[in-house]
């Protein structure tokens, strides 16, 4: 018997998951942020070993039983000078010849859709667009917070807290935002949420994504500047969307797949609603589609596919009953 595992590292948290080849789940563990950019290459050395280690533990298998392991890291492949230090990650626990290394797009890729041809769009911490045709791939967006990830969490938030500072000056009139924000931080005066931002210790990505929750409340409310907000992350997701189809070259018909994962599409706020009906209403012709699997069992489904032993159909769906796609704050992340 076959066994897969697939790790699926994100912003906030790493979730790590054993199968075998039928798609029984063996076990599953969940650590804390892959986010090598915040966090370090040590400590995410760290954290991998420590989560593979106990996971196999769990399950009651030694490393030499797994046939592949797939790894899906934020940001992975947006520096080549760290691309070997990261692809060594596990080096001592796993065989080289027995894993690889991936930007967790993938994961969220080969989850959504299955593994089948189409595209997926992420709106977690950060946010990015990948799909697959005819052997072809393509990414676009997640360039990182400071000037791309637009529609994400971090973004939502950053663009929340923009909004806030006009409230506060005057710029724009007082919404529910305001109030929210003040409350949250636990302010005297508005300008201290400087303080609480900047620092010193300045706010974490993940801590500042974590913000975005607070727009969502806000457009909730009836804050029109806060549903506009959410109003652009559609379009800007949708953009992403346009920009893997042009580069993976699919013809007008028949209609692509899309997909969705991330945690701003969880929140209650008609995100997935408005874009679907942007994709729906524009020249390019898309099969909107929910996502099947959650990202853990991406990883494991493409950790199959890259030995050579992709899971059965049965198998998938034996494994989407126990790991189907759901509900999850994650990458609002």
């Amino acid at each position: 018997m076959k066994i897969f595992l697939g790790v699926d590292g994100g912003g906030t948290k790493t979730d790590f998951l054993l199968i075998d080849e039928s798609g029984q789940v063996l076990a599953s563990r969940r650590e804390g942020s892959a986010y090598y950019l915040e966090i370090g290459v040590e400590a995410l050395r760290t954290m991998m070993m420590q989560g593979i280690r106990g996971l196999l533990a769990d399950a009651s298998l030694s490393a030499n039983e797994v046939s592949f392991a797939c790894i899906g890291l934020p940001a992975y492949g947006e520096d080549s000078a760290l691309l070997p230090r990261l692809d060594a990650i596990v080096e001592g626990l796993l065989p080289a010849p027995k894993y690889r290394c991936v930007n967790d797009m993938v994961c969220g890729w080969a989850a959504a859709l299955a593994g089948r041809d189409g595209i997926n769009i992420v709106a977690g911490t950060g946010s990015i667009g990948y799909g697959e045709f005819d052997g072809r791939s393509a990414r676009a967006g997640g360039w990182g917070e400071l000037f791309s990830d637009e529609g994400s969490a971090y973004w939502v938030a950053r663009e929340g807290l923009t909004l806030f500072s006009r409230m506060s000056d005057g710029r724009m009139d007082q919404g529910p935002l305001y109030e929210l924000m003040r409350r949250h931080f636990k302010v005297r005066a508005d300008l201290d949420v400087c303080a609480a931002v900047y620092g010193p210790p300045p706010m974490t990505r993940s801590e500042l994504a974590a913000l975005a929750p607070m727009v969502s409340r806000a457009a909730r409310a009836g804050d029109r500047q806060a549903q506009f907000i959410i109003e652009m992350a559609a379009q800007e997701l949708a953009a992403v969307v346009h920009a893997v189809r042009d580069q993976l070259g699919a013809p007008q018909q028949p209609p692509l797949p899309v997909s969705y994962s991330g945690g701003m599409f969880h929140q209650d706020i008609g995100l997935t609603q408005k874009l679907e009906s942007i994709l729906a209403n524009g020249e390019r012709r898309y099969e909107f589609a929910a996502p099947r699997l959650a990202p853990p069992a991406g990883a494991a489904l493409y950790a199959a596919k890259l030995s050579g032993s992709p899971l059965t159909p049965p198998a998938v769906a034996q494994l989407s009953r126990t790991h189907g796609a759901g509900p999850s704050l994650e990458e609002t992340q």
